[in-house]
């Protein structure tokens, strides 16, 4: 059972799917490298632990205290793309490629001349 009183943050129920920052408490408190890194959920057990997959490695975490998670939320990851400052010269120079290609795709359909329906005699 957990104790309330350690815990770091109010407790957060995660979803199958979401991403989260994963700190590996063994390995941080025993100063080891890599003890940080993003996962995404795979399975949430009663007890309130996780199953996670390491985006990067696949290596899997099994049973992770939701106390050493942090969800990623997706309005940080499309912050770039949200806040772009696309009126002036330069602007997609700090954009990331999926970025530049996310907003063409918009630019392309949102400036596409609406089809007149078929007109009929």
């Amino acid at each position: 059972m957990r104790d309330s009183a350690q815990s770091t943050t109010p407790t957060i129920k995660y979803q199958r799917g979401q991403f989260v920052l994963y700190r590996d408490p063994e390995m941080f408190w025993t100063g080891q490298a890599g003890h940080t890194f993003i996962c995404k959920v795979e399975r949430a057990w009663m007890d309130g632990t996780y199953d996670l997959v390491a985006v990067a490695t696949g290596r899997f975490v099994h049973y992770a205290n939701a106390d050493y998670m942090r969800l990623l939320p997706a309005v940080d990851a499309m912050r770039d793309i949200d806040t772009a400052p696309l009126n002036t010269d330069g602007a997609a120079d700090d954009m990331t490629a999926a970025a530049i290609a996310w907003l063409t795709q918009q630019h392309a359909t949102a400036n596409k001349r609406p089809e007149l329906p078929a007109q009929h005699d």
